[in-house]
């Protein structure tokens, strides 16, 4: 609960949005990134530590091809990005995960590796998932070149011109990941060893340098490359225009799940933005300085949507809803008394496109009572996963009416609420959702239709003694244990759990990848199908050669 002052100057109280307003895909999917965006905190931890970022090796040859290291100093622990640069044939050039070879390829390492680590990397990082790697080894990512942007830009500036400004606008990188691999994953380092380096504590801190830094070397590799193909005429990039280079990321249905199989994190992130949202709207009055703020970020919001572009037809409309909500919204910002004025009157007459915008437009004019948090978004998951053995029947069951009516309120006799299920691909082990009485793999379905599986739970429960304790439960009917947990965090993290049927013949994996993907700090998010989705991250931002000029990070 936070307090604000109401124009007699009594105290207001202003609580945090409930779960059951907030937790819906039909609103975390219009999520937009903001000043507590992991890939914004990056910046701003970068610029407040001091860091020191210097490109200490370019061994590339006329084409690209070869390696460099970006050196990052942050404030005494050294760690450094090693890009390898390949040629690449065409018809290897995909970004399904299927994929076994790449343009490019990375690997963010402690230290500074010497002439040997140097070949054990290029030996290893190409490879990506078949290469073997070290605890020295923090991030793995590869990424392929956007043809026709990469090309037609070398070529403008070999030719002594710059690049067509629309296409850069709306295409929107050189490099395109297709993944960022952290957390332990192919023998690299965990979690644990990253948290414990200064300045990569916050959640996915590590592996957003990682991607800075590879948009740097995607804008030094086509000014390299045209300046190898013409050193008599070739010029640099335009600041403006390299500012409007981001790095593109391709998504697929591996990154779908994260947010079901981390209710914990979920709690936090959620937690976190509607703390900031609720501090925000207690402020008694809109001041001077935060209207200018907004009205500046909202243009701002108008220009880039103005060049958001997608093949998606339900992502399409929200864009042209939102192009139009966002005239209406500069008018709320210029008249509305309070934030909390603004945010009601953004609510009930935006779409949710446009109101979701305005909430992150909040946090970004009000830095004070936004930037301690982050910090909180990086939790332990392990102390939530315990099961209170002591909780009895009825307790569970109390817990279940109280957080999860939602599920109980699903109808899973029609078939239609009950049409899809998840498993595992056994050759790249990566999510995938079929469709029931189609698809090979039902009898090896995963928990992840936390809807089902939680009335399912609740049907059984409401079979046993009422004073029965879970530990008997878990001890006799062990295919319960996973749900009793989830029932069990839900008690102390009621934003954890996605309050829709994940299992649903209408679902769309996509809305699960915006939420998160704008948690990590991507904008103009693309559906290329339900499946997979393009996003651009660190459009506008600065590089690590001007970073630190900057006040602040503003809106980018």
């Amino acid at each position: 609960m936070n307090r604000r002052a109401d124009p007699a100057g009594q105290p207001v109280a202003v609580a945090l949005r409930p779960p059951a307003e907030v937790m819906h895909l039909s609103r975390l999917a219009s999520t937009h990134l903001s000043r507590l965006s992991f890939s914004r905190s990056l910046i701003r931890t970068a610029r407040a530590g001091g860091w020191k970022i210097d490109r200490i090796a370019f061994d590339l040859d006329g084409e690209g091809y070869g390696h460099a290291i970006y050196r990052v100093d942050m404030a005494g622990h050294v760690v450094s990005l090693v890009a390898f640069s390949h040629y690449l044939p065409a018809d290897q050039r995909i970004d399904r995960v299927i994929a076994t070879a790449w343009d490019t390829s990375y690997v963010l390492y402690d230290g500074v590796p010497d002439a040997d680590e140097i070949a054990r990397l290029n030996a290893a990082v190409p490879r990506q998932e078949a290469g073997r790697y070290t605890a020295r080894e923090l991030i793995l990512a590869r990424a392929n070149r956007s043809v026709r942007v990469f090309s037609e830009t070398v070529d403008a500036l070999a030719a002594g011109r710059q690049p067509d400004q629309t296409m850069i606008r709306e295409i929107g990188y050189f490099l395109r990941t297709s993944a960022v691999y952290g957390n332990g994953k192919f023998g690299i380092a965990d979690r644990a060893q990253v948290a414990a380096i200064p300045g990569l504590e916050t959640a996915f801190a590590a592996e957003m340098l990682a991607v800075w830094l590879i948009r740097a070397f995607s804008a030094d590799l086509v000014e390299h490359c045209a300046k190898a193909r013409a050193p008599e005429t070739a010029v640099a990039l335009d600041a403006g225009l390299r500012r409007d280079i981001g790095i593109g990321n391709s998504t697929g249905l591996g990154m779908a799940p994260f947010l079901i199989r981390h209710p914990v994190l979920l709690d936090a992130w959620i937690r976190a933005r509607e703390t900031a949202l609720a501090l925000i709207r207690a402020q008694p009055a809109l001041s001077d300085t935060a209207r200018a703020a907004l009205l500046k970020y909202a243009a701002l919001s108008q220009q880039k949507a103005g060049f958001w572009v997608t093949s998606d037809p339900a992502q399409q409309a929200a864009i042209l809803g939102l192009r139009a909500d966002l005239d209406r919204l500069m008018v709320m910002i210029a008249s509305a008394p309070s934030p909390e004025a603004l945010f009601q009157s953004a609510s009930r007459e935006l779409g949710t496109e446009a109101a979701e915008l305005t909430i992150s437009l909040l946090i970004d004019a009000h830095p004070a009572l936004s930037d301690d948090l982050p910090p909180t978004m990086a939790v332990p998951e392990e102390d939530a996963m315990a099961l209170p053995g002591a909780m009895t029947v009825a307790g569970a069951l109390d817990l279940i009416s109280a957080r999860f009516a939602w599920a109980l309120a699903l109808d899973f006799s029609d078939p239609r609420e009950h049409a899809r299920f998840w498993y595992v691909s056994e050759e790249k082990l990566e999510p995938r959702i079929g469709w029931r009485g189609d698809d090979e793999g039902e009898a090896l379905a995963q928990p992840l239709g936390v809807g089902w599986e939680i009335r399912q739970l609740a049907d059984r429960l409401a079979r046993l003694p009422a004073d029965q304790p879970l530990w008997q439960v878990a001890r006799d009917h062990p295919d319960l244990r996973h749900s009793l947990r989830r029932v069990a965090i839900a008690a102390s993290h009621p934003y954890g759990e996605l309050q829709d049927n994940l299992l649903g013949a209408t679902l769309r994996p996509s809305d699960l990848m915006r939420c998160k993907l704008a948690f990590l700090g991507c904008e103009f998010f693309d559906p290329a199908s339900d499946l997979s989705v393009k996003v651009r991250f660190f459009h506008g931002a600065p590089f690590p050669d001007d970073f630190s000029q900057e006040a602040g990070d503003g809106q980018w």
